[in-house]
């Protein structure tokens, strides 16, 4: 039997040995060939702004339109972002540069010259795609030479005051210059597009007689071969003007592989401080929870020790310290179903985030990949509900819980409910403002099946698995009457020692926070998940180390009560994440609308909401470990 199964395990091995192995791509993000003539559509994206945080579709201005404006299918994730992504009347040909293409004529009427206003103020940008490449503007840095970063997007225009007068004025950029970058295949003459730039101009187009399709402009013009190079004559943004949109378009040649496109776009900020102060923070991470860890089995390992040699009764009636408490300290918690429920829901964020994390590292959820990362967040939230399920009821039977249906359906409920409710607030005011960004309500519907149609199933099955498997005795039996808490230090005050728990745990994410929420909200790439998962790890050793060490010093204090302190100690850092996040708004951030601002604390309660429940479930179960751990060790008489 035996050379029968090493017989089979040799054919296997060399049957995968000699089957070619291909490289697969992701859907939408696969290399696409062109050959020289072929049409090259440009894509519209939403315009965004970063002083009002709220996105509008392309067409919501008195932009160009073609004859049919065909939305694209959008992915979950993209419709949450606030994408709207529709064609455009641009049309290219591979390799064939054009100059001074006229697309239309607009006449501005007071509605329309009030919307470009308004959008010009707010520093609103426009954003296009082109073969899945989003357009950047590229710009030198006067502090470095020959050091270009690219911005996304062009502004749709700007203010300036002509010479000699003090009124301010509003000028739309209307002839846009772009740069299509190709990399070309020298055997088959096809070409793959590797860079897609634009640098916008705002001129006042001049033409002679009456304005019609083939009419010839005096201000730009491809048989005299005048060209716009700068915006000395720019197109003044009022109520009866006339706004001619042209463009030009010159293919340039690149050495850079279709495989190395995006590298452009993810370096567009000076890494140095970033790695360097990713470093520095883990090292420093490290030494705390090395030192902290160091001290806590020294420390226990002596006291086990000392335990364990007591000869009689009275000697140990004369000891202080953790083991006096063994007759309650597995008493149930107050409120222990609330408990279970958000343990249950913590052990569901960690699953969501550690496989989220995985898949980004692996390369899956790339920028490249528009929407992914929020579509795989919440797909894999709704699946993990078999283990917020599993964890909440078996918390819940060792509580000795016996209604383990009630557990799960507020696990399902409570959690989810309450982000959904904040969450349809918020776009019922984003929904206000005509904003794009407004979920529509066939995604909320669906939201509602994913929720209700798979995860609350989900949270019931593991729950009914979780409740039949038999509960862990406990290391010790729990006294009828419970002890008397001491008085305790006021370092040992419940309130003190939660908030000074959090602070480690922020300090391992603070610095990535901050490149976090400048690519969320300062609308950048964020692409480093390498770094991010390491830093992750910190954060979980972290979270449970700080956990254990005020569970250990106040149990020494012969207090009991540690199920919920474990949980908020850990789960504390959230209230330094948020006001990290009011720091970073007042700081960094240029929003000056009501609105915006009460979007942004809106979505950022949500992100400290999630962190408060992740984070407090490590240290829950980290103490929970750690109790059952220390009392099985010591002779209990």
């Amino acid at each position: 039997m035996a050379k029968v199964r090493i017989l089979i395990v040799t054919l296997v091995f060399f049957f995968f040995l000699n089957v070619n192995v291909n490289g697969f791509y992701l859907p939408g993000v696969a290399p696409q060939d062109f050959q020289m003539g072929d049409a090259l559509m440009v894509k519209v994206n939403k315009l965004t702004s970063t002083k009002t945080q709220l996105p509008y579709s392309y067409y919501s201005l008195p932009y160009c339109r073609p004859e049919h404006i065909v939305d694209s299918a959008e992915n979950l994730g993209e419709v949450l972002r606030g994408d709207r992504i529709e064609n455009s009347p641009f049309v290219f040909k591979m390799r064939e540069s054009q100059m001074c293409a006229a697309v239309c004529r607009v006449k501005l009427d007071k509605k329309t010259a009030k919307a470009l206003k308004e959008k010009i103020a707010d520093e609103y940008r426009v954003n296009m795609i082109l073969d899945n490449l989003p357009l950047v503007v590229p710009v030198k840095r006067p502090d470095q030479d020959n050091v270009v970063v690219y911005q996304h997007g062009f502004h749709v225009g700007l203010k300036g005051i002509f010479v000699g007068k003090k009124e301010e004025k509003y000028f739309i950029h209307n002839h846009l210059t772009f740069t299509v970058k190709y990399h070309r295949d020298i055997e088959t003459d096809s070409s793959r597009i590797v860079g897609f730039e634009v640098k916008p101009f705002s001129i006042k187009h001049e033409y002679e007689g009456q304005w019609n399709e083939k009419a010839r402009l005096t201000t730009c013009d491809p048989h005299t071969k005048r060209a716009v190079t700068n915006s000395e004559s720019p197109q003044e943004v009022e109520e009866g003007n006339e706004i001619i949109f042209t463009y030009d378009v010159d293919f340039q040649e690149s050495e850079v592989k279709w495989a190395s496109r995006w590298d452009t776009y993810l370096l567009m900020a000076d890494d140095q401080i970033h790695w360097f102060s990713i470093v520095n923070s883990m090292m420093i991470v490290l030494f705390l929870s090395g030192m902290v860890a160091m001290i806590m089995l020294r420390t226990l390992y002596r006291d086990i020790s000392n335990y364990n040699q007591l000869e009689t009764h009275e000697e140990a009636l004369e000891e202080t310290g953790w083991k006096l408490v063994h007759g309650d300290v597995f008493r149930p918690p107050t409120n222990p179903e609330l408990l279970c429920v958000y343990a249950g829901t913590g052990v569901q964020c960690f699953g969501m985030i550690l496989v989220t994390m995985i898949f980004a590292c692996l390369g899956f959820l790339s920028p490249s990949n528009r929407g992914g990362l929020m579509t795989a967040m919440l797909l894999l939230w709704v699946f993990m509900g078999l283990l917020a399920g599993y964890a909440s009821s078996r918390l819940y039977k060792t509580l000795r819980g016996t209604e383990w249906k009630k557990i799960a359906l507020k696990t399902a409920i409570m959690f989810p409910a309450t982000i959904f409710v904040a969450f349809f607030v918020l776009n019922a005011i984003i929904w206000g403002q005509k904003s794009s960004g407004a979920v529509p309500f066939g995604t909320m519907f669906a939201l509602v099946v994913l929720w209700f149609g798979i995860s609350v199933p989900l949270v019931f099955i593991g729950g009914y698995i979780g409740f039949r498997k038999p509960a862990p005795e406990d290391p010790v039996k729990t006294n009828k009457i419970p002890r008397q808490i001491p008085i305790q230090a006021w370092y040992m005050n419940p309130i003190f020692s939660i908030l000074i728990g959090g602070i480690l745990p922020f300090g391992a994410v603070f610095i990535e926070l901050f490149f976090i929420l400048t690519s969320i909200w300062l609308h950048q790439f964020y692409y480093i998940f390498g770094f991010l998962f390491i830093v992750f790890i910190i954060l979980i050793i972290t979270c449970a180390e700080i956990t254990v060490v005020l569970c250990y010093f106040q149990l020494c204090s012969e207090d009991y009560q540690w199920w919920w302190r474990s949980y908020l100690t850990s789960g504390s850092s959230a209230v330094y994440l948020f006001l990290y996040a009011a720091f970073y708004f007042y700081t960094k951030l240029e929003i000056t609308k009501l609105v915006s601002g009460i979007l942004y604390f809106g979505y950022m309660l949500i992100v400290s909401y999630v962190f408060f429940v992740f984070t407090g479930a490590i240290g829950f179960y980290a103490c929970f470990w750690f109790t059952r751990l220390i009392y099985s060790s010591v002779k209990i008489d």
